[in-house]
C-alpha cells in the first residue's frame, strides 16, 4: 500500500507542479511586475473626472498621471504620516493607483501624481474583482491661525464588483459624499492638490485629489 500511495502521491505532485505553471493553482502565487507609469500616458482620453465635495482649501492642483490604454486602477495604497503628539501632523500625502489589464495582474502600472514628503506606503488594497469606480474622502476642515491643519486624512474606493475598500489613514475629520461613479469602464489616472513644503510652519500635505475616467472601449 506504501508504494502505490507514494506514487500516487508524486503524480499528484507533478500534476499539481505543472497546473500551478499554468494557472497559478496548488497554492503559487503569481508573481506580479510593476512600473511607474509617470506622465508618460497622459494623452490617453478620457470620458469624465470624479471629484471630492469636501477637499481641503490649501495648495494648488499639480500634474495628473494616467494608466496606459487599456489599463484601470485595481488597487491602491496610501503613504500616511502617522500622530506625532503633539508636533506637526499630516496624515495623508499621498495615493498610489495600481493599474491592471483585465483580470491580469501578472505586469502593473503605479500611477499617484504629486506625493507628500512625510510618512510610510501602506500595503496594497485590491478589488477582488473589477476595478475602482468611485471613492469617498475623509478630510479635516481647516483649524483656524493657530491650529494644526491636516486636510486630507483617508479614502474609501468603491469597486465594479462591489465591495468598498478604506485606506488604512488617519482619524481627523470627516467622510464627504461618495463622489459619481465611472459608468463605463474605471478610474484610470490621478491629480491631486499638495501644498508645498512650509518651511518650519504647518504642513498640510496633499488637501484633495480628483480621478479619471476611462471607458473600457477603445476610440
Amino acid at each position: 500500500l506504501v508504494l502505490p500511495l507514494i506514487a500516487a502521491m508524486n503524480s499528484f505532485t507533478t500534476l499539481c507542479f505543472l497546473a500551478a505553471v499554468a494557472t497559478g493553482l496548488c497554492g503559487v502565487k503569481e508573481k506580479s511586475f510593476s512600473m511607474k507609469a509617470g506622465v508618460k500616458f497622459n494623452s490617453r482620453a478620457y470620458t469624465s473626472m470624479l471629484t471630492a465635495n469636501n477637499g481641503g482649501e490649501f495648495g494648488n492642483w499639480t500634474w495628473p498621471e494616467m494608466c496606459p490604454d487599456e489599463f484601470f486602477a485595481v488597487g491602491f495604497s496610501l503613504r500616511v504620516e502617522g500622530n506625532q503628539y503633539g508636533l506637526d501632523d499630516t496624515a495623508l500625502n499621498g495615493i498610489r493607483l495600481i493599474c491592471g489589464k483585465k483580470e491580469d495582474r501578472s505586469f502593473l502600472y503605479t500611477v499617484e501624481s504629486h506625493t507628500g514628503y512625510y510618512g510610510e506606503w501602506t500595503e496594497t488594497q485590491w478589488c477582488p474583482s473589477g476595478v475602482l469606480k468611485s471613492f469617498q474622502l475623509r478630510v479635516e476642515p481647516s483649524q483656524g491661525m493657530f491650529g494644526d491643519d491636516t486636510s486630507a486624512n483617508n479614502i474609501k474606493f468603491r469597486c465594479s464588483s462591489n465591495p468598498s475598500l478604506e485606506g488604512v489613514g488617519m482619524e481627523w475629520g470627516e467622510y464627504g459624499h461618495w463622489s459619481q461613479e465611472c459608468t463605463d469602464g474605471g478610474i484610470c489616472g490621478i491629480e491631486t492638490k499638495m501644498e508645498e513644503f512650509q518651511y518650519g510652519l504647518d504642513d498640510s500635505t496633499l488637501n484633495d485629489v480628483r480621478f479619471h475616467c476611462c471607458s473600457s472601449f477603445q476610440q
